[in-house]
């Protein structure tokens, strides 16, 4: 997997578990939700790398 690929998965990531706590903070579920599916995306872009780079070994 390239760097730039592990930056953008983990910044989306981040950006995922931030938007929760600020759902949660604010009562606001939606974005709540829309965080944790940025997170799950982020998860599965990683899942996906990891399988590429186990079958260029």
């Amino acid at each position: 997997m390239g760097i730039g690929d592990k930056i953008k998965n983990t910044a989306q990531e981040t950006a995922g578990k931030a938007k929760e706590a600020v759902g949660e903070a604010t009562d606001n579920s939606d974005l709540a939700t829309e965080g944790r599916k940025d997170q799950a995306a982020a998860n599965l872009k990683q899942a996906g790398e990891n399988v590429k780079d186990a079958f260029d070994k």
